[in-house]
Protein backbone atom coordinates (compact mmCIF):
# COMPACT_ATOMS: atom_id res chain seq x y z
CA UNK A 1 0.00 0.00 0.00
CA UNK A 2 1.30 3.41 -1.03
CA UNK A 3 1.27 6.31 1.32
CA UNK A 4 -0.43 9.43 0.03
CA UNK A 5 2.08 12.19 -0.31
CA UNK A 6 1.24 15.28 1.66
CA UNK A 7 1.60 18.58 -0.23
CA UNK A 8 1.97 22.05 1.12
CA UNK A 9 -1.27 24.11 0.81
CA UNK A 10 0.71 27.13 -0.40
CA UNK A 11 2.18 25.03 -3.21
CA UNK A 12 -1.29 23.79 -4.18
CA UNK A 13 -2.57 27.38 -4.31
CA UNK A 14 0.38 28.47 -6.44
CA UNK A 15 -0.13 25.56 -8.85
CA UNK A 16 -3.83 26.41 -9.17
CA UNK A 17 -3.04 30.09 -9.80
CA UNK A 18 -0.54 29.21 -12.52
CA UNK A 19 -3.00 26.81 -14.16
CA UNK A 20 -5.82 29.38 -14.22
CA UNK A 21 -3.89 32.50 -15.29
CA UNK A 22 -5.86 35.37 -16.76
CA UNK A 23 -4.88 39.00 -17.43
CA UNK A 24 -5.92 40.23 -13.97
CA UNK A 25 -3.99 37.50 -12.16
CA UNK A 26 -0.87 38.12 -14.24
CA UNK A 27 -1.09 41.83 -13.43
CA UNK A 28 -1.53 41.02 -9.73
CA UNK A 29 1.30 38.47 -9.75
CA UNK A 30 3.77 40.98 -11.21
CA UNK A 31 2.36 44.03 -9.43
CA UNK A 32 1.24 45.69 -12.67
CA UNK A 33 -1.53 48.20 -13.24
CA UNK A 34 -2.91 48.07 -16.78
CA UNK A 35 -3.09 51.54 -18.29
CA UNK A 36 -5.12 50.66 -21.36
CA UNK A 37 -6.80 47.40 -22.22
CA UNK A 38 -7.89 47.42 -25.89
CA UNK A 39 -11.61 46.92 -26.35
CA UNK A 40 -12.48 46.81 -22.66
CA UNK A 41 -14.36 49.49 -20.81
CA UNK A 42 -14.13 51.99 -23.64
CA UNK A 43 -17.68 51.59 -24.89
CA UNK A 44 -16.48 51.68 -28.49
CA UNK A 45 -14.35 54.81 -27.97
CA UNK A 46 -11.07 54.62 -29.84
CA UNK A 47 -7.90 55.81 -28.05
CA UNK A 48 -6.82 57.85 -31.06
CA UNK A 49 -8.45 59.58 -34.00
CA UNK A 50 -7.09 60.89 -37.29
CA UNK A 51 -8.55 64.36 -37.81
CA UNK A 52 -8.40 66.55 -40.92
CA UNK A 53 -8.13 70.32 -40.44
CA UNK A 54 -6.98 73.44 -42.26
CA UNK A 55 -3.76 75.31 -41.48
CA UNK A 56 -4.66 78.74 -40.06
CA UNK A 57 -1.64 80.26 -41.85
CA UNK A 58 -1.59 78.89 -45.41
CA UNK A 59 -4.98 77.18 -45.64
CA UNK A 60 -3.51 73.79 -46.55
CA UNK A 61 -5.57 70.72 -45.60
CA UNK A 62 -3.66 68.64 -43.04
CA UNK A 63 -4.30 65.53 -41.00
CA UNK A 64 -3.06 64.75 -37.51
CA UNK A 65 -3.31 61.84 -35.07
CA UNK A 66 -5.14 62.94 -31.93
CA UNK A 67 -4.57 61.03 -28.67
CA UNK A 68 -8.03 60.90 -27.09
CA UNK A 69 -6.84 58.80 -24.13
CA UNK A 70 -4.93 61.86 -22.81
CA UNK A 71 -8.18 63.76 -22.22
CA UNK A 72 -8.55 67.43 -23.08
CA UNK A 73 -5.20 68.96 -23.92
CA UNK A 74 -3.48 71.30 -26.33
CA UNK A 75 -0.12 71.25 -28.06
CA UNK A 76 1.85 73.15 -30.68
CA UNK A 77 2.59 71.59 -34.04
CA UNK A 78 4.22 73.07 -37.14
CA UNK A 79 2.37 73.07 -40.45
CA UNK A 80 3.83 70.44 -42.78
CA UNK A 81 3.64 72.87 -45.71
CA UNK A 82 4.48 76.39 -44.47
CA UNK A 83 6.29 75.34 -41.25
CA UNK A 84 4.49 77.95 -39.12
CA UNK A 85 3.38 77.01 -35.60
CA UNK A 86 -0.26 76.33 -34.75
CA UNK A 87 -1.92 75.33 -31.51
CA UNK A 88 -4.18 72.29 -31.60
CA UNK A 89 -6.66 72.05 -28.70
CA UNK A 90 -8.41 68.70 -28.29
CA UNK A 91 -11.88 68.62 -26.74
CA UNK A 92 -13.19 65.34 -25.34
CA UNK A 93 -16.84 64.44 -24.63
CA UNK A 94 -18.05 63.23 -21.22
CA UNK A 95 -17.89 59.59 -22.39
CA UNK A 96 -14.21 59.99 -23.41
CA UNK A 97 -14.87 60.19 -27.15
CA UNK A 98 -13.30 62.81 -29.42
CA UNK A 99 -15.55 65.90 -29.57
CA UNK A 100 -13.69 68.66 -31.43
CA UNK A 101 -10.35 70.08 -32.49
CA UNK A 102 -9.68 73.81 -32.31
CA UNK A 103 -6.76 75.08 -34.40
CA UNK A 104 -5.30 78.58 -34.11
CA UNK A 105 -2.16 80.49 -35.02
CA UNK A 106 0.71 80.78 -32.58
CA UNK A 107 2.23 84.25 -32.95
Amino acid sequence: MQKKRRTDPALETLNRDIRDLDAKRVDHLYGLEPIYEPGQGTGGVRPEEFVAFQCPWCGERLESRIDVSAGEHSYVEDCQVCCRPMELAVEVAADGAFAALRVQRVE
